[in-house]
C-alpha cells in the first residue's frame, strides 16, 4: 500500500497562539495511520506565523481529508490548506 506525503498549511487564529503547544493538539489529533514528519514555519503577517506540518497518510484512507478534518476542529486552528501532495 502506498503512502502520500502532504504538506499543509495551518493558520493559527491569532499570533498569540502558542505554536509549540499547537503542533503537539494537531499531533495529537492526527487519525489513525497518519503521522507528522516535521514543521516548517511561515510568517505570514503582522507576527502570524503558519505552521507547515508535512504530513504522512496511507493512499487508501481518502487522502488528506481526515487529516484536513481533524486539524480544522483542533482549538486555534483559523484555516488548514493542502500546500501539495506527493506520493512516497
Amino acid at each position: 500500500m502506498g503512502k502520500v506525503a502532504a504538506k499543509m498549511k495551518v493558520m493559527p487564529q491569532s499570533p498569540e497562539i502558542d505554536l509549540d503547544e499547537l503542533q503537539e493538539l494537531l499531533e495529537d489529533s492526527l487519525p489513525e495511520g497518519a503521522k507528522i514528519n516535521g514543521f516548517e514555519r511561515d510568517e505570514v503577517a503582522f507576527g502570524l506565523v503558519a505552521l507547515l506540518p508535512t504530513v504522512i497518510v496511507p493512499d487508501d484512507a481518502g487522502g488528506t481529508e481526515a487529516v484536513e478534518e481533524r486539524f480544522m476542529n483542533v482549538d486555534g486552528v483559523e484555516s488548514v490548506a493542502v500546500e501539495n501532495v506527493g506520493r512516497i
